[in-house]
């Protein structure tokens, strides 16, 4: 990924328009980035700016981005950094690996008036030789407000002015990864996103060689109670691709007692493990109380591009499932700890979706009625003919 990035082969050159990766949580893409693909394109010469809009859901996105981009700026000034001799070694850097000095005041990089994310860029580029990615991790949280969007199109904006100039002295890639699939699709298949026709892909999820490799380094330690590659894979799956949840699974098996059946056992502990991480985001909701309940559950059933969470009809029908009359100053302070709680997101104004879809899914999953009960209360059909 990190050479499709920095040294495309002429079918790879569209991904600097912008490269999106979207996958559920935890099932390692902040792990992916952080400890395999960052310090590939850093080994490649190129500067890499990160940023988690996730860290601070409730921050202003445009101002985490510009700090983190005022935050490398200044390293890069700063002789002896970490990130100057990192790019000393790998890159050959001479001209600034004392220090680049920019031509503008760091404080004012994005603010209204100041000096543009293209211009501070620019020089960036110039004086480095080499390429800067910027990563922005759960990039779905700039939407739904105008400094967010603002701030998109000033990054689209930058790889406009920056890769289209001849003979730059390097390109400018961004790469937005996120939790919900559609959102961070939208960013590049609606016409009015910033990022409209870059690339999209599915984030691909751990397979068999991690569950060999994982198997193979816990082997001394289960001994007999190691399961099978396949059984592991199939339980893997059950519970989201998620690594951690393999680790507790895995642990679980080394409690059983000897004797015990490993692959007979772990698609059960699998299924349950699975159902606890669904349960602990589920919780938050119910810890909020009846009306987050029904606002949750009214955003999942129509989704969060319908706005209608504040309409008449919106209100009495909380109204009619607490048992209670719910103004929309209430409905409001509710979204917020949501939004807080990070289960909710603002999509755009008045508009609210889901952050995780593994959690909407089961809360879908816990809505709905027991087939077992509606068999029970469905009406006697009477004798039969």
């Amino acid at each position: 990924m990190a050479k499709q990035l920095l040294q495309p082969s002429f079918l790879d050159t569209s991904l600097r328009s912008g490269l999106f990766l979207s996958g559920q949580r935890r099932v390692g893409k902040t792990t992916f980035l952080a400890t395999d693909l960052i310090p590939a394109l850093e080994d490649l010469g190129a500067i890499v700016i990160y940023v988690d809009l996730w860290s601070q859901p409730q921050a202003n996105p445009a101002d985490l981005v510009h700090d983190a981009i005022r935050k490398s700026l200044s390293e890069l000034q700063t002789p002896g950094s970490g990130i100057l001799q990192k790019l000393k070694r790998v890159a050959s850097l001479e001209a600034g690996a004392a220090g680049f000095t920019f031509g503008f005041t760091l404080a004012d990089v994005g603010k209204e008036g100041g000096v543009s994310l293209a211009h501070a860029f620019k020089e960036l580029i110039d004086q480095a030789k080499t390429n800067v990615v910027l990563i922005i991790d759960e990039v779905q949280h700039a939407l739904g407000s105008t400094e967010g969007d603002n701030m998109l199109h000033a990054l689209k904006a930058t790889r406009d002015a920056i890769n289209t100039r001849p003979g730059t002295a390097g390109y400018f890639l961004f790469l937005g990864t996120g939790s919900h699939r559609a959102r961070v699709q939208e960013l590049s298949i609606k016409g009015n996103q910033a990022f409209n026709g870059a690339v999209t892909h599915e984030f691909p999820v751990l397979g068999r060689d991690f569950i060999e490799y994982v198997l193979q380094q816990v082997k001394p330690q289960l001994g007999a109670m190691a399961p099978s590659v396949k059984v592991t894979e199939a339980a893997f799956q059950r519970m989201g691709s998620r690594p951690e949840e393999l680790m507790k699974a895995l642990n679980v098996l080394r409690g059983l007692p000897q004797g015990a059946n490993p692959d007979e056992h772990l698609p059960t502990i699998a299924q349950s493990l699975g159902a606890a991480a669904a349960d602990i985001e589920l919780q938050k909701i119910e810890a909020l109380g009846p009306l987050a309940e029904a606002i949750f559950s009214r955003i999942c059933s129509i989704g969060g591009n319908v706005k209608g969470g504040f309409t008449a009809d919106a209100l009495k029908e909380y109204s009619t499932q607490i048992g209670r009359e719910v103004t929309a100053q209430e409905v409001q302070g509710v979204i917020g700890l949501l939004t807080s709680a990070n289960l909710l997101m603002r999509v755009k104004h008045g508009h609210y979706g889901v952050t995780d879809s593994f959690v909407e899914k089961a809360w879908m999953t816990r809505l709905r009625p027991d087939p077992l009960l509606q068999l029970d209360a469905s009406p006697d059909p009477g004798p039969s003919t």
